[in-house]
């Protein structure tokens, strides 16, 4: 028994992360206006690694949100990054249902070489959110949901052309964005599960170590996440520490990182 407590939530704990996207999205703009071009990048990571931890912990219902907190949620938490909560909810939980089934779209990364990765980068969002699309019929204001979302980069591109005579940095943050949404199934999917084996154990990485797990919660201790999605991703850490000794002798390899 690893324990109820690693499903339990306070309300810091409940809230505070769904702030962090917008927050580190405002951060890269004003570092970018005032030349602190440096900044502009880590706060471009924290607001991918924010948004990605709070939306799975949103999307898999672990923090204990009313339905239409978690429909307004999905949406907040993929705007920072112009991509579509409602379409990583519909793949990302069939992708735990499926792997490594190749029925599975959002994990089809894990089974291509690198080179092939990076080619089918720029198509992976549109194709996960067309695959929402055809998933959702019948679902009418799901649909609405992701026809908004599927705006986003459009409003984003907008809204940056209209700042320019005053800043550049609402349009940078938006194609930097839009770039690094590429790298997305690179860094979310063939990486957490290269080298993936049928059993459930070596189905998916797992990271030791004091930075990285700690800006990547759901990513860094990806195969504790496969393994107990329910568990919030603060309680990941935790929960791969009670994991460890069974995991260490079932062969697990744990990666160290800094």
């Amino acid at each position: 028994m690893l324990g109820l407590d690693l499903l339990a939530t306070n309300r810091f704990q409940r809230w505070q992360p769904i702030a962090m996207p917008a927050f580190w999205a405002i951060s890269f703009m004003l570092a970018w206006h005032w030349g602190y071009y440096v900044l502009s990048f880590i706060s471009l990571v924290l607001a991918f690694s924010a948004s990605s931890t709070s939306t799975h912990d949103v999307l898999h219902g672990s923090l204990g949100l009313k339905r239409n907190q978690t429909e307004w949620l999905l949406f907040m938490l993929g705007a920072p990054i112009l991509e579509s909560g409602h379409a990583y909810r519909l793949t990302h939980l069939e992708h735990h249902r499926s792997f490594p089934s190749e029925d599975d779209i959002e994990g089809e990364a894990a089974h291509m070489p690198v080179w092939r990765v990076l080619l089918a980068g720029p198509t992976f969002l549109p194709r996960l959110w067309i695959w929402a699309w055809r998933k959702s019929h019948g679902l009418p204001r799901q649909r609405q949901w992701l026809i908004i979302e599927a705006l986003l980069p459009v409003f984003g591109l907008f809204a940056g052309s209209l700042s320019l005579p005053w800043t550049s940095s609402v349009l940078a943050y938006v194609v930097t964005v839009m770039i690094s949404s590429c790298f997305y199934p690179l860094f979310a999917v063939h990486l957490p599960h290269r080298h993936f084996e049928d059993s459930r154990l070596k189905q998916a990485w797992t990271l030791r170590g004091r930075l990285i797990p700690r800006l990547f919660r759901p990513l860094a201790y990806h195969l504790e996440h496969h393994l107990y999605p329910m568990v919030p991703s603060h309680n990941l850490p935790l929960l791969a520490q009670r994991l460890e000794p069974y995991l260490l002798s079932q062969g697990v390899r744990l990666l160290h990182v800094p």
